[in-house]
């Protein structure tokens, strides 16, 4: 197993996830069985029990672990599908190494950073031995204390796998005001680098604008690298852009030589085609999402990702319009082509998420309720078709003379909030004859979940009487997974969140449904 080891310098943010998918998105279309991890040093044992405005979305794999965005780039950028090994934090590790000292694994030792704790961390990525290549993000900026043991432990597996490592430093270069590109901060950074025992291989400069050749000359010059091993890694529209702009470079040699990878047949870079399809697009449609997190788009990455993916398909470009739902007025209703209302927790928002699908309800305007969006759906037509005066979610209101939604009977009682949801990928059965059935022509999908509340079953007669159609479910446990109206461009929610299974190369199907209505009734 060949490892390439990203790190990032000066400022945090960089996007050193969307780097490292592009490195390996290379390495896949050039043969390689490429294998994602990301390191994070905070000491919460996942990230599901963040608050979105804390670090952005929280992305739920198949099997269940609640990850890191990034973990999302590395799914959609290489078309595969990951699991919980694939998101190592401080926490987690902590939790290991004191359970086994708690049960007397260490035979009376005294427990210690080094070894202990750099010893778990290199036991959990030695586990990736079908890999051609491991690559590893360690999130932070180089200097966090947060992430010192991880760059040890990578330090010492590095002397222990010779000529297998290769350390790839992503680093901010600044532009001053003359437009000048300012070197100074990432010598400093590759010096701390240095100090920790770790000598970069490739630099990558984050920059406005491309590297010039004197700004590559002089970074080589004095952090210990040749000048074609400094890349440029400039502004750019869209992020999926970045693996072409890294094969100009001729990154891909550079990691084959630099790694003394086996020789694999010449791959077609076949990812140009997608990303040309979506630039190709003429029309545009736009969408309005109705959230309470809005004020950090970073909190519905996978659902920014989902509609390039959506567009593409349908050859259009799609606009989107963020509505904070806390201050919904008439106006942000205005050039709208559809609507969605995505997942969520708590109270705060809600009337104005049901004002936006009362609105996309009655006025034929194409939408999508995803998780959240969907239980605030049968909220509103239980209200406003059925007339069941204040219905609600027994999340917002315990005491609603009419609970259509209630939490799951397997999640009463429980006390911890961390990985207690239903959580990864559940079997859904479709319904011919129904719109969900002619996006994904099947009648069995998987998709992935993050809720604890549910479509109250004793609700459910009256709202199908009134028209509301459970077009998904899933069968044996009585819980509705998709709904519809008829008599509707396209008036669809799902209890899972498709966003998570799109890929630029398989758009989800609710999506591509959803800007393809938008189109329709553009049109008409």
């Amino acid at each position: 197993m060949k490892v390439i080891v990203t790190t990032g310098g000066v400022l945090s943010g960089l996007g050193k996830g969307v780097t490292t998918a592009s490195i390996g998105r290379i390495l896949k279309d050039r043969g390689y069985n490429v294998i994602p991890v990301k390191i994070d040093g905070y000491v919460n044992v996942d990230p599901g029990t963040m608050n979105p405005y804390e670090h952005g979305e929280v992305y739920v794999l198949d099997d269940g672990s609640e990850t890191d965005l990034d973990l999302g780039h590395y799914e959609r950028f290489l078309n595969t599908d990951l699991t919980g090994e694939s998101n190592m934090t401080t926490g987690s590790v902590y939790k290991t190494v004191i359970e086994k000292e708690r049960r007397g694994d260490y035979l009376g030792k005294t427990v210690q950073i080094i070894p202990h704790i750099t010893d778990e961390i290199k036991r959990r990525l030695r586990k990736f031995k079908d890999a051609d290549v491991l690559l590893i993000e360690v999130g932070g900026t180089v200097g966090d204390m947060e992430n010192m043991v991880f760059i040890e432990a990578l330090r010492q597996l590095s002397r222990e796998n010779e000529n297998k490592f290769l350390f790839v430093h992503l680093s901010y270069v600044p532009v001053i005001p003359s437009g000048e590109q300012k070197t100074k901060p990432t010598q400093h950074s590759v010096k701390e680098l240095l100090s920790l025992g770790i000598q970069p291989n490739i630099i990558i400069g984050r920059c406005e604008t491309p590297l010039t050749e004197k700004t590559r000359e002089k970074i080589a010059l004095f952090c210990g690298v040749r000048p074609d091993e400094v890349l440029s890694d400039p502004d750019i529209e869209d992020i999926y852009d970045l693996p072409m702009i890294f094969r100009d470079q001729d990154m891909h040699n550079i990691l084959v030589k630099k790694l003394c990878l086996e020789s694999k047949p010449v791959y077609d870079f076949q990812w140009e085609d997608n990303v040309k399809r979506t630039h190709s697009c003429k029309k545009e449609v736009t969408i309005g999402i109705f959230g309470k997190y809005t004020g950090l788009e970073d909190a519905y990455l996978s659902i920014k990702e989902s509609f390039k993916h959506a567009g593409a398909v349908n050859g259009c470009k799609v606009k989107l319009k963020w509505v904070e739902s806390e201050d919904v007025t008439s106006k942000d209703f205005a050039s709208l082509d559809a609507i969605l209302v995505p997942g969520g927790f708590g109270s705060r928002g809600v009337e104005g998420k049901i004002t936006a699908i009362k609105y996309a309800r009655e006025h034929k305007i194409p939408f999508l309720g995803i998780c959240f969006g969907l239980q605030l759906a049968v909220v509103e037509y239980a209200r406003n078709v059925c007339n069941l005066k204040n219905a609600n979610s027994t999340e917002v209101d315990p005491d609603t003379k009419y609970p259509v939604i209630d939490l799951i009977p397997e999640q009463k009682g429980l006390s911890k909030k961390g990985a207690t949801m239903r959580l990864g990928a559940y079997e859904c059965d479709i319904s011919r004859n129904s719109i969900a059935y002619r996006l994904y022509q099947q009648d069995k999908v998987f998709e992935r979940h993050r809720h604890r509340w549910e479509v109250n079953p004793e609700y459910i007669g009256v709202l199908e009487e009134k028209g509301l159609v459970f077009s998904g479910k899933c069968q044996g446990k009585n819980l509705m997974e998709i709904l519809e109206l008829p008599n509707h461009p396209y008036f669809v929610g799902c209890q899972f969140h498709p966003e998570f299974k799109s890929r630029p190369e398989k758009p989800a199907p609710l999506f591509a449904g959803l800007v393809g209505a938008a189109l329709k009734s553009k049109k008409s």
